[in-house]
């Protein structure tokens, strides 16, 4: 199986700071459409996430679930399928494994699913997405960014949206 593994924050819904609430959720322009268009493309979409705001005490792992359920359901409603969530509700100073930079939740992805890690590619707007990425030996990594748009690394490709990298995949 092919995945496209995104990051919630910044890629699916604008980043905002720590959003528990449905009346804080606001979706990224184009995120209905990009998700479509990879969907047609054949791949499956993992939503893999950190949510340290949990471990701040600002939403409880309730909050994030209700919200997380309200989401997909919304995605749902348009013909987007969302595979899993996968989310560290940790710090980054409690250094769990499965934080973002660290790859803990591709190994819990590939722990319950057949992901052919050569054909899946990773969305993030942080390079700490990239970094997790890269650990997995992802080498389809792209960076949402409007300072740089279409830089190209190495180690990632700067898009300027999902949209604008979705239409961009073969």
């Amino acid at each position: 199986m092919r995945v496209a593994f995104l990051d919630r924050d910044g890629v699916i819904n604008r980043d905002a700071g720590y959003i528990y609430k449905t009346d804080e959720f606001e979706l990224t322009s184009g995120c209905i459409q990009a998700l479509q268009i990879l969907q047609r493309k054949g791949y499956e979409l993992i939503i893999v996430t950190n949510q340290s705001g949990i471990a701040r005490g600002y939403y409880s792992e309730e909050d994030y679930q209700k919200l997380t359920s309200w989401y997909r359901q919304l995605l749902a409603d348009h013909g987007v399928f969302i595979k899993d969530v996968l989310h560290c509700p940790h710090g980054p100073d409690d250094g769990c494994p499965c934080r973002k930079p660290a790859c803990g939740l591709f190994v819990k992805a590939a722990e319950k699913y057949t992901i052919d890690f050569d054909q899946s590619l990773v969305v993030g707007d942080k390079l700490s997405d990239i970094e997790a990425a890269k650990k997995m030996d992802i080498h389809q990594c792209y960076l949402l960014s409007t300072d740089s748009l279409n830089d190209f690394t190495e180690e990632y490709k700067v898009v300027g949206s999902l949209l604008e990298c979705a239409k961009q995949l073969k």
